[in-house]
């Protein structure tokens, strides 16, 4: 348990720096790509990826797979069933890229061509804007057999720096885009192109020299693992294609009944709102591996703890992060963008709240995926998070706010997290319902004891202009949350645990200097 908690925490260290470096480059990248593109450009190349994001549906599902079957060999220690693992499952992302230009160029491109709303001067780069993220998507797809066994094999170092890399360069094609005559947005969708691919060179080189699973001929296929992973993943394709519908579906939408500039800034609203999630999905990434190999060892209880104590620990790091932001929206965004898109603060606001509700939603997930059983998960929730799409649908025609669809996926995913989650969990992977109830009222309990005073401090200061009154209510929120994870969030073993390991931290750094 301890060699466990150790590697999480080392691997989260290393995430956690990634994380930090990667989320200032892409937010500044965000300001400089809105100012060089303009609102609308920026606009249409968020709808026109939605298509291309929307047929990829099926590369989520089949990457959770992915990720849980070589995982899963590396907790049994069968070299020979992981090598076929990983033989297999590249050879299932290649069919499924073939598949996808497929869809996009029939399906994709006749929704391009007769729906999309886009200005009559900028139809054609939007036309290579279309073709190019085909082929973007395409490398990203094949890719993640790749990715996959560096995050099984928890090599969170490499990529964490490979996550560095891609933010630095996606700011210097940024820059570049401000040089030459050519059209700018169809010289972004190029460089991407040309990113995607050096990286994705990159993870076949890493991964042919450090793990002999990948050191495989390609198109072979284990036919009855081949069917174990279209099993497993099936059921989580009906999932993916709901959670596509609700998010580059939405942005479709968007394009449809508004304008780009609306589309501009659900997308703006969501890059905040992704560099957020990135701190929690780090914590994940760094826990999920060690929870499967609980699983696969027969530590079941292990397992569950670890489960239940990585979900807590993540709502904490989450509100951490949403309450300041929530708070602090307005002035955020006019010191990150040079003009700021309508309806950009309320949306951030709003899906920043949703982030809350999402955390358990996906951290129970986990325990459904740890022990291969989506086929409910996969039945029952899209149910819920489908009925989302005609209901904005139907609000947008009657005229409501482009605000709606934030509402909405506000309640599906309070739904999912705090219900149909924990009734599958409890069901499928024996977990009870007492220290489910448990971890959450801690949540709650955090919350309550968090909120008021920073929300007091916002309401009576003028946060818009003035810079210390912006900065006090910052530190209020991050002391806040703090002070509440520290009295009422943690036991008195963690305490002492997080005590010892900052002691130690600190003679450690003494010494050195």
């Amino acid at each position: 348990m301890a060699s466990g908690n150790k590697t999480i925490a080392k691997n989260t260290v290393f995430l956690y720096i990634r994380t930090f470096i990667t989320m200032i480059i892409s937010l500044y990248t965000s300001r400089v790509i809105l100012q060089v593109l303009g609102i609308n450009d920026f606009g249409i190349y968020q709808a026109v990826g939605g298509i291309v994001g929307l047929l990829s549906f099926l590369n989520s599902a089949l990457s959770a797979g992915t990720s849980r079957f070589l995982t899963y060999e590396l907790g049994t220690g069968n070299k020979e069933k992981l090598k076929n693992t990983f033989s297999t499952t590249l050879t299932v992302h290649i069919i499924l890229s073939l598949i996808i230009v497929l869809l996009g160029e029939t399906l994709g491109l006749w929704y391009f061509n007769t729906k999309m709303v886009i200005s009559a001067d900028r139809f054609s780069a939007a036309a290579w804007v279309f073709h190019l993220s085909m082929l973007t998507a395409i490398i990203s797809i094949v890719s993640v057999p790749f990715n996959s066994a560096i995050i099984a094999h928890e090599r969170m170092k490499i990529f964490a720096y490979i996550g560095v890399v891609d933010a630095i360069l996606r700011l210097a094609i940024v820059f570049l885009l401000t040089s030459g005559n050519i059209d700018k947005l169809i010289l972004y969708a190029v460089l991407l192109l040309l990113l995607q691919l050096s990286l994705f060179i990159f993870y076949v080189l890493y991964c042919k020299l450090s793990f002999n699973e990948s050191k495989v001929n390609f198109f072979f296929i284990d036919k009855k693992l081949f069917k174990e992973i279209f099993s497993f993943s099936g059921w989580g394709i009906i999932a993916g294609s709901a959670i596509a519908l609700n998010t580059q579906g939405i942005l479709l939408l968007l394009n449809y009944f508004f304008t780009p500039s609306v589309v501009a800034a659900r997308a703006v609203s969501l890059q905040v709102y992704s560099a957020a999630n990135l701190f929690v999905s780090n914590f994940r990434t760094a826990a999920n591996p060690q929870i499967v190999k609980k699983l696969a060892a027969g530590d079941i209880v292990g397992s569950h703890n670890l489960l239940l104590q990585s979900t807590k620990f993540s709502y904490y790091l989450m509100l951490l992060l949403c309450l300041p932001i929530c708070l602090l929206a307005s002035p955020l965004l006019n010191l990150w963008l040079i003009e700021v898109p309508d309806y950009a603060v309320p949306f951030l606001q709003l899906v920043i709240i949703q982030s809350l509700f999402q955390v358990f939603d996906t951290s129970f997930y986990t325990a459904l995926y740890a022990v291969g059983r989506i086929k409910e998960n996969a039945l029952i929730s899209p149910m819920i998070s489908l009925l989302s799409f005609p209901i904005v649908f139907v609000l947008f025609k009657m005229g409501a706010s482009p605000l709606a669809l934030s509402w909405i996926s506000i309640i599906v995913f309070a739904i999912a997290g705090f219900l149909l989650k924990p009734m599958l969990i409890v069901k499928i992977a024996d977990y009870s319902w007492s220290e489910i109830f448990s971890m959450m009222r801690i949540c709650l309990i955090v919350t309550l004891m968090a909120v008021p005073m920073p929300l007091i401090t916002f309401i009576l200061l003028d946060v818009d202009h003035n810079i210390g009154h912006f900065g006090l209510v910052l530190v209020t929120s991050v002391v806040s949350v703090c002070l509440a994870v520290w009295y009422f969030g943690m036991t008195a073993g963690m305490k002492q645990t997080l005590l010892i390991i900052l002691k130690a931290r600190y003679q450690s750094m003494k010494w050195k200097l």
